[in-house]
């Protein structure tokens, strides 16, 4: 798989350099809006899409952006893209801009100030940086489509792991029977749903991808990349290839 291909910027994004598991960026709305799983979709699809548009548009104006203003003309780009979400979310989808203005319902009444902390996100500001500027616009439209759809994995699964754990429910819907009347039911840990859980299941899904990272790493396996552990020797120890060719 060559290195900038559609696909290779794809697995790269989702598995790779996850954004939340890996890297450890954006962790503000990753702890903050992940009380539910449809939360963390509606707070993932909308970065990505701002992921995406500012990828391809910093890509397309990086050879006539000096150098000395680089960063403040990438947030000028983020932030365009930012309000026109923002516009849209308002407009067509009430019901998802407000469903985060429970966090900070005197300031906005929204996905609250989160939709306008996205110009800041590190994950957006460093995938300007470090590809989007450097790279042709393909390859940087599905880094940024990669990038946004490992962020929005990660956060829905915290999401649904907490509004699971916490209130019984699954995209609002109940799934565990809550005790009523003198029946035995499901008790909802509530510490989930609030802030201390957000960092108690982060740290539990983390742990669980380096596990796996970890075997495979000692296995000397990477499924993305299939075999490329030699350069050619007849003696190579690892048993997916012969003589540095697949088996």
């Amino acid at each position: 798989m060559k290195a900038n291909t559609p696909a290779e910027r794809l697995v790269n994004g989702i598995i790779k350099e996850n954004p939340t598991f890996v890297l450890v960026l954006g962790m503000c709305p990753t702890l903050a809006v992940t009380t539910s799983a449809i939360n963390g979709i509606g707070m993932g699809l909308t970065t990505t899409v701002v992921l995406a548009m500012s990828n391809l548009m910093i890509s397309l104006l990086r050879k006539f952006i000096p150098d000395g203003v680089r960063m403040p003309a990438f947030i000028v780009v983020v932030a365009s893209f930012v309000t026109i979400v923002q516009m849209l979310l308002q407009g067509f989808i009430p019901s998802l801009y407000s469903a985060l203005g429970i966090y900070i319902p005197f300031l906005y009444d929204a996905l609250g100030i989160y939709i306008p902390l996205i110009v800041v996100n590190c994950i957006i500001l460093g995938r300007a940086e470090a590809y989007a500027s450097k790279n042709p616009p393909i390859p940087s439209l599905f880094d940024g489509i990669g990038m946004g759809l490992g962020f929005t994995l990660s956060i829905t699964c915290i999401g649904a792991v907490r509004e699971l754990l916490g209130a019984g429910q699954l995209f609002g819907q109940q799934i565990l029977p809550l005790a009523a009347d003198g029946k035995m039911g499901y008790e909802p840990i509530t510490i989930f749903i609030l802030a201390p859980g957000a960092f108690f299941v982060l740290a539990m899904l983390a742990a669980l991808q380096n596990k796996f990272k970890i075997g495979a790493a000692k296995r000397r396996i990477d499924p993305s990349e299939g075999c490329n552990c030699c350069s050619g020797c007849d003696s190579c120890s690892n048993t997916m290839c012969k003589g540095g060719k697949q088996a």
